[in-house]
């Protein structure tokens, strides 16, 4: 429990000054969206990608699992959508708790923790592919206006440019003069600060009451993903470190920037934000039981 409670506090701490920023101060939720979508995320992206050393060897493996996992999941949400025919805006609201997982400012901390240097880099790399899936195709997956429609919005998009902008600098191993590099970090680093205080002004506007859809949503990020991540890992025959980080990402609770995207393009922003709460405080149980049982896989 303690070893959560550094990654946790700290989200806590943010959200509730948005709560009380949302209750004191006339600031617009759109504003702030679009310049986390369209200014912040995409610097963190460049960031992370001309920083880290990515090893091609085993990430290429772990991509394809993230990848594979997240088609069966996004499969197992449209099922469920179309089967008891849930309205347009609880649709796109259950997609986005359920595709998205905040594999950054928790999954890192738990990657570290739990598997140290090797398991840090292997977090990066799922949390590069969760950026690319969430800002790149996610507009396109929430919106749902069909594949055409759906790649010029991607393409509109600042995410896919950031992250080819980002791989370019790396794999020609440029180094960016008079410290340029340093205000790209800083705007990076103001992308999850900005993305935790929307969330805190849209529950200050929210009836906090979790009920079964936010508790069924907690449990399919937090326990059903990560149970699809392991058996996608096995059928991959993926190494155990890399078996492990799949799971561990996959289990982590719903991102705080998939309210970002709601935000922007549509859904029960109200259910979204009751969702990330729900998921981060049933975390504290689902995420130790998750860690232990990895940790019995043998090498």
């Amino acid at each position: 429990m303690t070893t959560l409670l550094p990654a946790v506090l700290p989200v806590g701490l943010i959200i509730l000054i948005g709560f009380v920023v949302g209750r004191t101060l006339p600031l617009q939720h759109s504003t702030l969206s679009q310049l986390a979508l369209y200014v912040l995320s995409p610097a963190l992206v460049i960031d992370s990608l001309y920083r880290t050393e990515l090893s091609i060897d085993s990430s290429s493996k772990l991509l394809i699992g993230f990848m594979l996992t997240s088609i069966s999941i996004y499969a197992l949400v449209g099922i469920i959508n179309r089967l008891f025919k849930l309205p347009d805006s609880l649709s796109r609201a259950i997609t986005a708790v359920v595709m998205f997982p905040n594999s950054g400012n928790m999954g890192l901390p738990m990657a570290t923790f739990a598997f140290g240097a090797p398991g840090l880099e292997r977090a990066i790399v799922y949390m590069l592919g969760s950026s690319f899936l969430m800002f790149c195709f996610g507009p396109a997956m929430i919106q749902g206006k069909g594949i055409i429609q759906g790649l010029k919005l991607t393409l509109r998009l600042p995410l896919l440019w950031a992250i080819l902008f980002g791989l370019g600098l790396r794999l020609l191993s440029v180094k960016v003069p008079w410290g340029l590099d340093r205000g790209v970090q800083q705007l990076g680093a103001a992308d999850i600060p900005i993305a935790l205080i929307l969330l805190g002004m849209q529950l200050s506007k929210t009836r906090f009451q979790p009920g079964i859809k936010e508790m069924i949503t907690a449990i399919a990020r937090l326990l059903i993903a990560p149970i699809i991540a392991y058996y996608i890992g096995r059928l991959l025959q993926l190494e155990t470190l890399n078996l492990q980080v799949l799971v561990l990402q996959s289990a982590m609770p719903t991102a705080v920037s998939s309210f970002v995207i709601v935000s922007e393009f549509g859904g029960d922003k109200d259910l979204v934000a009751r969702a990330i709460v729900s998921s981060t405080l049933m975390s504290f149980i689902t995420l130790p039981i998750v860690l232990s049982f990895l940790l019995t896989l043998n090498p």
